[in-house]
């Protein structure tokens, strides 16, 4: 049940040579072969004269709550991404650099007074917590072992229905909001140190088999193999949509059965003879929300892939469109060892 999101590359940084080989203007600093006509040291002095009048808020190396405020206030105008703590480094002078820069001002890296009047009147006075925010523990995307511990607790208290897959989607979203809601806590369905510390309070550490728990599957009789003529010559990806069987074939020979589900309905698996275009092992649908193991594109967001409800709920309900595979070792051991990009794939009748 997912389907391949579309990705976007970066364009290349642009090209600078011609200004790092071009010749000073009029307006450039003098250098040791400027001649004293070519400067203006009035001018010059009268700006350096009113840098030493400014006074100096902020620098490198300030260590306070006020540097709290103002890298709260950098937050808000987008140009700091890292969390307020207080410390004047290099990520909080790189953002006072680029807000400098963004706002015409002299770029220093170090808030002047002129600095500061113009940020704070582009943001409001911060709140607490966005001086000090909360440690987020585990959010949307987080895709690990420690998740599954997490669900496997909520799942304890009878907040989590499914079997643990160690993937945080909408559904440990939900879940988490509803932990948080019953035990009075703030409703993000984000975990964050005080949802964390509470849920660990009032759990036990989960066992092996909470965090994965068994799953029997069927014996697979390959006389049940379903072979189209064209799955007859080379090696093929041949999947019946009449047997929901995927038979991996050699010259004709079935080396491996695996059962198979297709796409629900208004999300029908195309029929057709395709190639593996592209393998991506830990693959996440952030469309559909949804992790698809050892996934092996053949048409487009199509893709033949391990998945967790198949092998729990069986041919209850269907993917988007995808060939669901319940088989997890069996086709960690197809992805690994056997398939390729430009294997055949045989979908049919």
């Amino acid at each position: 049940m997912a389907v391949l999101t579309l990705t976007g590359c970066e364009g290349g940084d642009e090209d600078t040579s011609a200004a790092d080989t071009a010749a000073p203007t009029a307006t450039a600093e003098p250098t040791e072969e400027s001649s004293p006509a070519e400067t203006e040291p009035e001018e010059k002095e009268k700006e350096e004269e009113k840098k030493e009048e400014e006074k100096v808020l902020f620098k490198r190396g300030d260590n306070s709550e006020k540097v709290r405020d103002l890298q709260a206030r950098l937050v808000q105008v987008k140009q700091l991404k890292a969390v307020p703590n207080g410390n004047y480094g290099p990520a909080t002078e790189g953002a006072v650099t680029e807000f400098q820069s963004a706002q015409k001002l002299d770029v220093t890296g170090i808030v002047y007074e002129s600095t500061w009047e113009k940020l704070t009147s582009l943001t409001k006075a911060p709140t607490r917590d966005e001086m000090f925010p909360k440690k987020q523990i585990f959010g949307i995307g987080d895709n690990s072992d420690k998740v599954r511990d997490l669900q496997a607790r909520l799942k304890q208290l009878d907040h989590f229905k499914q079997n643990p897959t160690g993937y945080y989607g909408t559904v440990t979203q939900s879940s988490v909001k509803s932990y948080q809601k019953a035990a009075g806590l703030e409703v993000t369905g984000t975990v964050y140190e005080d949802t964390w510390e509470k849920l660990t309070g009032q759990t036990r550490k989960p066992t092996a088999d909470e965090l994965k728990p068994p799953v029997k599957l069927p014996d697979v009789d390959d006389s049940a193999a379903d072979l189209d003529e064209r799955c007859m010559t080379g090696r093929v990806l041949c999947i019946s949509k009449t047997s929901k069987k995927m038979a991996w074939v050699i010259d004709g020979k079935v080396n491996k059965l695996f059962d198979v589900r297709f796409g629900a309905k208004g999300y029908e698996t195309r029929e057709g003879v395709f190639d593996v275009y592209w393998k991506s092992r830990d693959h996440v649908s952030t469309i559909y929300d949804s992790p698809m193991p050892f996934a092996m594109f053949f048409d487009g967001g199509q893709a033949v892939h391990y998945s967790e409800n198949f092998a729990q709920n069986g041919y209850v309900g269907g993917s988007y469109g995808c060939v669901n595979v319940r088989d997890y070792e069996g086709l960690k051991w197809l992805f690994d060892t056997q398939v390729k990009t430009g294997t055949k794939v045989v979908i049919h009748w």
